[in-house]
């Protein structure tokens, strides 16, 4: 018994501390503050187009609080590298288009660390739709890489292309 209410409290525990951090990145008011040099985002209707983790349903409800209208999309003449994508020939990225609001997208570019981690580029998508993408910027590709994915074995991290 008393084994099972150690297991019940780490359970607790670890899952209070995935929510702790959930709202820490996504939500609170510490940890990003939106550069001044980024212009206003426009009000009006947006499409992103997304290659990572915002092709998973729970994750685009927690950052923007709505789904966004996903619809596959491919971004031709790229290729996805780890959590960036690089112009390459020939290849192709597959992911979702997103219809997003004004505040939907400042969600977005919350999440994405706009102006810090990423910067947002409007591309054109195989079917000729224009929509933004985040893209590294080069100072944090390789810091932020690292140091997310410090818990994992090297083994892990090979296999993951970091």
């Amino acid at each position: 018994m008393k084994w099972f209410k150690r297991c019940i409290i780490m359970t607790l525990l670890g899952i209070s501390g995935v929510v702790v951090w959930l709202w820490v990145t996504l939500l609170s008011p510490w940890c990003y503050e939106r550069p001044g040099s980024i212009a206003e985002i426009e009000q009006r209707t947006h499409q992103v187009f997304v290659y990572g983790t915002l092709t998973y349903a729970p994750v685009r409800w927690m950052v923007m609080r709505a789904n966004g209208k996903p619809q596959p999309a491919q971004l031709n003449g790229f290729q996805r590298n780890g959590l960036d994508i690089s112009v390459v020939k020939n290849s192709q990225v597959e992911g979702l288009r997103l219809t997003v609001t004004p505040e939907q997208l400042k969600r977005l570019d919350r999440y994405e660390r706009l102006g810090s981690r990423y910067t947002r580029q409007n591309v054109t998508l195989a079917d000729g739709s224009s929509a933004w993408v985040y893209r590294r910027l080069p100072d944090s590709a390789t810091i932020m890489v690292d140091y997310h994915y410090a818990f994992l074995p090297h083994h892990f991290r090979r296999t993951l292309s970091l």
